[in-house]
């Protein structure tokens, strides 16, 4: 959770850096994604070249162009981001405490995944 006035472009490399590690792999465990898909809003050359730097492939899309394959990956998220929203709760975020926001995600989770395993196999 972020302050309402903090540009999301500038909560990007943070982001990329609380990622955990992908256990089980032979090796290393890896911290960071191979590509980082994003909107225009994060299109900044000063992020384009930090990425890059961290040998992340930045999939951004420009600015005043029309990216049609970056929507298509796009589509899934904000299709998962409306499930979220049919909660109230998480709609307008009411809490002042960021541990009971993310229970409330974890609980959201839970009964998204129940319903939609439920409309698969009952």
């Amino acid at each position: 959770m972020t302050p309402a006035n903090v540009h999301d472009s500038q909560r990007l490399l943070p982001l990329i850096e609380a990622i955990p590690a992908v256990p089980g792999a032979v090796g290393a465990p890896r911290h960071r994604p191979a590509r980082v898909c994003a909107d225009k809003a994060y299109d900044a050359r000063a992020l384009r070249q930090e990425l890059r730097r961290r040998k992340i492939i930045p999939e951004i899309a420009r600015r005043g162009t029309d990216d049609v394959p970056l929507g298509r990956t796009r589509w899934v998220i904000e299709r998962t981001i409306a499930w979220y929203r049919q909660f109230r709760r998480l709609r307008v975020c009411y809490e002042k405490r960021p541990d009971i926001h993310a229970a409330f995600l974890d609980l959201a989770t839970a009964l998204i995944t129940f319903r939609r395993w439920q409309a698969l196999f009952c």
